[in-house]
């Protein structure tokens, strides 16, 4: 309390602003088991470093009895914070104030964030909890999206996005997300969908809850929406935080370098039994990646979609590395339409804040058969294609067995200005795998041969030990070394030093033309 009555004025409006939609609406979120727009962010942020602005912004409409209905900061949270110490401006919708409904005024407070975002080169977090368009104010609220959609086209590549689903998000909210470089979502207490399960209902006949149209769940391991599926909402915003440690704040820095204590020099015995004798055995690429990496620490992104690749966070001697890796244990690491997309965005986004990226190649080709072909397999792969070379960060590649055909060319090979290539021991670089070549080349020998299978079996070794090996490719420079797999750490850090002063660019040009 205070004596002097203006004071006293402003206290009372700022507890009332920071009660949104009042005691009972509050109860009825926790309800939910959902936090309130204002306790989610106390977890995001710093403690004590959030600033918020906009607390007294009301909307301005009259209609439908709105006039009767004005709250303190409207229906989303804005203003700034740190996390680890580092700038990040956020808003959080308030699901307590009309559902979290984006009206006029809502919008022009997320607008405003995301204009002082981009001219100070920091991140942008968006907590998303909000049933939609607000109706009463009609295509006011839709303006308002599209404001926020192009501000999120200009700053992408310039600031990093991020996007948390802790609700509802559904019809034209989800194009701000979608926009964005990453996507969490909370298992069994957030959905996106373009049109709920009624229309859908109405137009396709089609009975479905708002979980299996558009639940965590699905858009982390069908539909690849999702980047990130965490099981509560505290460890979703921890999450978020984890993430933060590995990207710059802006384009025009270098992400975070952390002294991780673990030895620049340290090998791994295990690394050098780790490929299965049989060619056609699989093995878990994450078993390679964790021996490798600073403290065995891989922050995987889209983990249950397209697992046929891997993707994710990682440091290399303290520095920040994007991992691209395909995955034998996985339709033996083939590349498909989905797997292709998800890496290659990936390394767009590592290219766009400046995250060297590492690639450990094990892929017999790419997945054959009607259904990738129709689906566009070729567009797809070509986009994979197309973020790799691109790409002017730093390249590093490591071929552990297969890498067959034109999905060799694609994984970060030396002709796409791979920086650094290396191979283990183990390494099969050619245009096919030996069964394929031996029918191909020796197809009328072996149909003339007294005994087809004993010759094809002769035919299938003397292939292999001419071609199915890294030294071929050594010989002609498109691997720089072939190295021993303990080694690969040690090696792998060196690289990524002596490429620390890289420069590389690409033809002056408004922009390519990406094959979407």
């Amino acid at each position: 309390m205070t004596d002097n009555p203006k004071i006293q004025h402003l206290q009372d409006m700022r507890a009332k602003s920071r009660m949104g939609g009042g005691e009972q609406r509050i109860v009825a979120q926790h309800a939910k088991g959902r936090l309130t727009a204002r306790e989610r962010l106390d977890l995001l942020l710093d403690k004590g470093s959030f600033r918020e602005i906009d607390a007294f912004v009301q909307h301005r409409t009259n209609d439908f009895n709105l006039d009767k209905q004005r709250f303190l900061s409207d229906s989303v949270v804005t203003g700034w914070g740190t996390i680890d110490g580092r700038l990040v401006y956020v808003f959080s919708q308030d699901f307590t104030v009309f559902g979290g409904s984006l009206g006029e005024v809502h919008a022009e407070k997320v607008v405003k964030i995301m204009d002082m975002a981009l001219k100070n080169g920091a991140p942008v977090i968006g907590l998303n909890d909000s049933g939609g368009a607000r109706i009463q104010e009609g295509v006011v609220s839709l303006g308002g999206y599209a404001d926020i959609f192009l501000r999120n086209t200009l700053a992408s590549g310039v600031i990093p996005q991020i996007s948390a689903i802790m609700g509802p998000c559904a019809g034209g909210a989800v194009y701000s997300p979608a926009l964005t470089d990453f996507i969490f979502m909370v298992r069994n207490s957030s959905y996106m969908f373009v049109t709920g399960p009624d229309v859908v209902k109405a137009v396709t006949h089609e009975n479905v809850t708002q979980e299996e149209l558009g639940g965590a769940s699905v858009h982390a391991e069908k539909s690849g929406v999702c980047h990130i599926a965490a099981d509560s909402e505290a460890d979703t915003l921890y999450l978020i935080r984890k993430l933060f440690s590995y990207i710059p704040s802006n384009n025009m820095e270098d992400p975070p370098m952390v002294d991780t204590g673990d030895d620049p020099l340290r090998m791994d015995e295990s690394l050098n039994t780790i490929i299965p004798n049989e060619p056609n055995k699989p093995y878990d690429i994450k078993d390679v990646i964790r021996p490798i990496v600073d403290n065995g620490e891989f922050f995987e992104i889209h983990e249950n979609f397209a697992m046929n690749i891997v993707v994710g966070f990682a440091r290399l001697g303290g520095h920040s590395i994007g991992i691209v890796a395909n995955q034998p244990a996985v339709l033996a690491g083939v590349l498909d339409i989905d797997s292709s997309e998800k890496a290659g965005r990936f390394i767009r986004f590592c290219d766009s804040f400046n995250i060297p990226v590492l690639t450990f190649v094990d892929v017999p080709g790419f997945l054959p058969g009607t259904v990738q072909e129709h689906g566009g397999i070729i567009r797809s792969g070509a986009k994979l294609l197309y973020a790799y070379c691109e790409a002017t960060v730093p390249k590093l590649t490591v071929i552990t067995r297969k890498a067959y055909g034109g999905a060799y060319d694609v994984m970060s090979s030396k002709h796409i200005r791979g920086d650094i290539n290396l191979a283990w021991p183990t390494a099969e670089i050619a245009v096919m795998g030996p069964e394929g070549a031996v029918n191909i080349i020796f197809r009328k020998e072996l149909d003339k041969a007294e005994d087809p299978v004993k010759r094809k079996a002769e035919l299938v070794t003397d292939y292999r030990e001419k071609f199915a090996n890294p030294y071929v490719a050594a010989s002609r420079g498109y691997v720089d070394d072939v190295i021993e797999p303990r080694e690969t750490r040690p090696r792998l850090i060196n690289a990524l030093e002596m490429l620390s002063n890289k420069r590389d660019a690409n033809p002056a040009k408004k922009h390519g033309n990406i094959p979407l």
